[in-house]
């Protein structure tokens, strides 16, 4: 995913469906300077962790 898209999933109301590593995920914040986000898992919301934007898959 590239940082724009991350950021428009963000600032959306929507509810996108976002993997990290095969794992659904809610990204909490984007760095445009580093190119990392802060998700965390949807099944475990206390597992959080900054990853790589281009890490991140939009599951159509």
């Amino acid at each position: 995913m590239n940082i724009g898209r991350a950021k428009e999933i963000l600032e959306s109301a929507e509810i996108h469906n976002v993997t990290y590593d095969g794992t659904p995920v809610i990204i909490q914040n984007v760095d445009e300077n580093t190119k990392m986000a802060r998700i965390y898992s949807k099944t475990n919301p206390e597992d959080e962790r900054d990853v790589p934007v281009l890490n991140l898959i939009e599951e159509v």
